[in-house]
């Protein structure tokens, strides 16, 4: 199986299923000499964590790291860094019924197709589970990016047709953990956590938008042809379960305007060059220009429902299949460090291919 590592100079390769013993991954290329703040690693994992409020899967996983490697008396040693995080609250049986049968929506059928098995239970590599790996890297990568004071913070801004209508920047997003849903507004967060209340009570399950901003990164970031910077931030936030959607800065909005009313024109401030507007999302020509970087992140609805579906089985005979187990109404809240997580990969990589530009 291809794909399992993500990152150039920066990398983390995971490993493991959602019913296996334990997750688990390699982080290559850290800097020796950085502080790994342990308790703010395990506080990430929480944010991300099953069963931590009502509208979350109440699977219970306490998600502890426990690293193998590369930290030394709490400071990187510059060698791969070695976690595993142990799985405790498996039900494989809950997953017993579609041993046979494909979920519609699901990785089954082409897993089944391509492998010529699947572990049912749970989903094995398919599950969202794995995504636990991707918050130990993103932690260390923000402890990089913390010593750039750069910022890197995503809320959901939409579930459904509830939608959050203002801009980032007249949002304080240091509240954006203070409700379950993880949105900075106080009054759009009630009535999406109602609604998505609505939604678990139907056995049907919500998708939405979260919107990712990064804050203070330097100029000259990215590649300029394959590597664009928001080519690989794309395929970061695409890699993640249930995304169907990027948009960076204007997005899908850019076709509704001219040239000139779209362009970001250029100012200058005490020999200090900006733009005056910001709709390229801080990146010009696939490479940062100090501006915020911004952009959508639009997750479907989770596959399992707890609903009758029509399916078929692997001799082709139709079956009902129906939802069972523990599983989230709506992955927004849950995804928002995860999204946050793999933006991190991508800059901390970036960072350091930047020390290559330049003689």
């Amino acid at each position: 199986m291809a794909g399992n590592t993500f990152g150039t100079l920066f990398k983390l390769s995971s490993f493991g299923e959602s019913h296996g013993p334990a997750l688990g991954g390699v982080i290559d290329g850290c800097p020796a000499g950085l502080k790994i703040d342990l308790d703010f690693v395990q506080s990430e994992l929480n944010r991300r964590k099953p069963g931590q409020s009502h509208i979350t899967t109440q699977r219970k996983e306490g998600d502890v790291v426990e690293f193998l490697s590369g930290i030394f008396e709490g400071v990187t040693t510059g060698m791969p860094i070695g976690f595993v995080i142990k799985n405790e609250d498996q039900k494989s049986k809950d997953y017993s019924h579609i041993k046979d049968s494909f979920r519609p929506s699901h990785a089954d059928f082409t897993y089944e197709e391509k492998y010529g098995l699947r572990d049912y239970r749970g989903g094995g590599r398919s599950s969202a589970r794995e995504t636990a790996c991707r918050i130990v890297a993103g932690a260390i990568a923000k402890l990089i990016l913390k010593e750039k004071n750069i910022t890197v913070n995503a809320f959901v801004s939409q579930v459904g047709k509830i939608k959050l209508d203002r801009s980032f920047e007249e949002l304080d997003l240091s509240k954006t953990d203070n409700n379950v849903v993880r949105c900075p507004d106080e009054k759009v967060a009630e009535q999406m956590i109602t609604y998505i209340e609505e939604i678990k009570k139907q056995g049907d399950t919500i998708g939405g938008v979260i919107q990712c901003v990064i804050k203070n990164t330097p100029i000259g970031l990215g590649e300029p042809v394959f590597d664009k910077l928001h080519a690989v931030l794309g395929h970061a936030m695409l890699s993640i379960n249930a995304v169907k959607g990027f948009e960076i800065g204007s997005g899908f909005d850019s076709i509704h305007y001219k040239g000139s009313e779209l362009n970001d024109e250029f100012t200058s401030s005490d020999k200090k060059i900006s733009t005056k507007t910001n709709n390229s999302g801080g990146i010009q020509g696939g490479i940062s220009n100090g501006m915020p970087i911004y952009f959508n992140v639009a997750f479907k609805p989770v596959a399992t429902i707890m609903q009758k579906q029509n399916s078929v089985n692997k001799l082709g005979e139709e079956v009902i299949v129906e939802g069972k187990g523990r599983h989230d109404p709506c992955v927004l809240p849950r995804a928002v460090p995860i999204v946050e997580s793999m933006a991190a990969l991508v800059l901390v990589d970036f960072l350091l291919l930047a020390r290559c530009s330049r003689i």
